[in-house]
């Protein structure tokens, strides 16, 4: 994994955000960009080209689904979603999204996705 890599940290909860961060940094990871919902992501995802986005689906203004149509064909994008929301993590696949992880966070699982993805 490239450890150098800009990850693009997307959710409307900073405390979720700082939880992120914290699991990719104990993996060695330490290039990170944050927004705090869909617009705000699309404008930092042109202007930082990050190597990865970790997108939330459910935020307000434009959610993660509306920000893979956008750009979803642009990037690599990892959504987040809340357990039971099969349809959806589905719908992200679709629109372009490469992986998913679940809330609440499994730090393994999250370093194993990110990893997967960033190759």
């Amino acid at each position: 994994m490239n450890k150098e890599a800009r990850i693009l940290l997307v959710d409307d909860s900073a405390f979720m955000r700082n939880v992120l961060k914290n699991i990719l940094q104990t993996a060695g990871l330490e290039n990170f960009v944050e927004a705090s919902d869909g617009d705000e992501a699309i404008a930092k995802f042109n202007s930082d080209k990050p190597d990865l986005v970790l997108l939330d689906i459910i935020m307000p203004n434009k959610g993660g689904i509306e920000v893979l149509e956008e750009i979803g064909d642009q990037g690599k994008f990892i959504v987040i979603s809340a357990v039971g929301q099969d349809t959806i993590i589905k719908e992200a696949k679709e629109k372009g999204a490469s992986g998913y992880i679940v809330k609440p966070f499994d730090n393994a699982k999250v370093v194993a996705e990110v990893e997967k993805v960033l190759g």
